[in-house]
């Protein structure tokens, strides 16, 4: 059985420009044949069963609830907002999914199997690693497209360098494992499952509530386990909130965040 999110309600996603200018109603157009999705005028009405709606603007590819004031919109940003802050600072060697991954075994290869808006996949590519990210969910990879172009086209040349150790692949993460064997197999599978909001920030329980409307739950994230166990060479790095319970049996090593934990299962022996 492929690797699925579960027992969710399926979203209608439907494509719009911002202010239905010729070039971004034009990248809407395209984008909504791209992934299938309708295509909406922003003079029109949306569907009254319209829950999600992705908005092309002139700045950036946005994620927005129709009718919600709450929150605001979702959408990628590698060069400003916390994740510049976390690479500007030159902290996050030292932080908790550093020591996991293993970087003092040197920074190798990495699958971010659960991939989502790819800023622990950023982080990691920040640190040296080359990453894999594997999203299933096509609307949550165009944003992250998105993030990508901008920060390309924002950004000095030191952190080009950052973006091409990254590999965005829109798909299903155990398919995609099940082919990485023999030379193909990665140092590390990296997994964040969706999990409870519980002690999140405001600003991660808006995103955590969208995404999920769209993508629902990781409900069969300990199969995806045993199959990142069954292809990794070093490790598989499993992120969880601080006080939830393992993903699976005892962990090998668990590292410590301020809000999250990271737990590393060893390779199943071959």
């Amino acid at each position: 059985m492929p690797h699925t999110r579960m027992n969710f309600d399926p979203a209608r996603v439907e494509v719009a420009a911002g202010d239905g200018s010729s070039p971004e109603r034009d990248q809407a157009v395209c984008l909504a044949k791209e992934l299938g999705l309708a295509f909406r005028d922003a003079t029109d009405n949306f569907s009254a069963d319209a829950k999600l709606l992705l908005l092309v603007t002139g700045a950036r590819l946005e994620l927005r609830e129709p009718g919600r004031r709450i929150g605001g919109p979702v959408y990628v940003d590698f060069v400003g907002g916390a994740t510049g802050y976390r690479r500007r600072s030159g902290r996050s060697r030292d932080q908790a999914i550093g020591r996991a991954i293993g970087l003092r075994s040197g920074a190798g290869t990495v699958i971010d199997a659960t991939a989502g808006l790819c800023r622990d996949a950023f982080l990691l590519a920040c640190l040296g690693c080359r990453v894999t990210a594997i999203e299933r969910s096509a609307v949550v990879a165009a944003l992250v497209r998105d993030g990508l172009a901008r920060a390309r086209a924002e950004s000095k040349t030191d952190l080009n360098d950052v973006l091409d150790r990254i590999t965005l692949v829109v798909g299903d993460a155990r398919e995609a494992l099940a082919g990485m064997t023999g030379p193909a197999a990665p140092d590390v599978v990296y997994l964040d499952p969706m999990y409870s909001q519980a002690g999140r920030s405001a600003l991660a329980k808006k995103e955590m509530r969208i995404l999920r409307r769209l993508v629902g739950d990781d409900s069969d994230a300990p199969r995806l386990l045993e199959a990142a166990r069954n292809v990794a060479r070093r490790r598989v790095v499993v992120k969880r909130h601080r006080h939830a319970p393992p993903l699976a049996e005892t962990p090998a090593l668990k590292f410590l965040g301020r809000s999250v934990r990271y737990d590393v299962y060893l390779p199943v022996v071959r």
